[in-house]
C-alpha cells in the first residue's frame, strides 16, 4: 500500500513538473479567464501546499486505525471536477506575477524532500501538529495521499488553463 501511494505521488508531482516547465514565464502568468488563477498561481498554490515536512517531522503517535482508511474519502472528493473548491487561507497564491525558475526550483526541493524522507519514516503513524478540520489528523501515508489528490486535481486545472491560453496565443 505504502509503496502504491508513493508511486501515485511521484506520478502526479512528475506531471507537475512537466505541465509547468511546458510554459513560458509570460504563459504562467497568463490568465486564462476573468476569475481564474494563472498557471503560476496554482502552481504557487501547490507550493504552499508542500510544507509538509515540519508536520511528517513532527509529534506522533501510533495509529488506531487503518493507516490510509481516509484517503478513499479524500480520492472521491478532490477527484470530483464537478465540485468547485475554496482554497484556505493559508495556501492561496499570491497576485503577483510568479517567476517560473523560483517556483520549479521550489516545488522540486519539497517533492523531493518527500521522496526521500518518507523511506525512512514510518508511515502509519498519526501526525499530531495539524489536522484539516474536516477530516481530523492524517497519518503520515494520508498526507502523502492527500497532496498526491491535490496534486492530481490541480494538474487536471492546469491542463485546461494550458489549452486556453495555448489556443489564445
Amino acid at each position: 500500500m505504502d509503496r502504491n501511494i508513493l508511486n501515485a505521488y511521484d506520478t502526479a508531482t512528475s506531471t507537475l513538473i512537466e505541465l509547468l516547465s511546458s510554459l513560458t514565464n509570460e504563459q504562467l502568468n497568463i490568465k486564462p479567464t476573468k476569475n481564474s488563477w494563472t498557471a503560476g498561481q496554482v502552481g504557487d498554490h501547490l507550493d504552499k501546499s508542500y510544507d509538509v515536512s515540519k508536520i511528517l517531522l513532527g509529534e506522533v503517535e501510533d495509529t488506531q486505525r487503518p493507516p490510509d482508511q481516509k484517503l478513499a474519502e479524500i480520492r472521491a472528493l478532490f477527484l470530483n471536477f464537478d465540485i468547485k473548491m475554496d482554497s484556505p487561507k493559508a495556501i492561496v497564491p499570491t497576485n503577483d506575477p510568479i517567476d517560473k525558475k523560483r517556483l520549479l526550483t521550489s516545488l522540486e526541493e519539497k517533492i523531493q524532500w518527500v521522496n526521500t524522507n518518507s523511506k525512512n519514516m514510518d508511515l502509519s503513524k498519526t501526525c499530531l501538529d495539524f489536522e484539516i478540520p474536516e477530516y481530523g489528523p492524517f497519518t503520515r501515508l494520508e498526507w502523502i495521499g492527500f497532496n498526491t489528490v491535490h496534486t492530481q486535481r490541480h494538474n487536471h486545472q492546469l491542463q485546461q488553463i494550458i489549452k486556453n491560453i495555448k489556443n489564445d496565443t
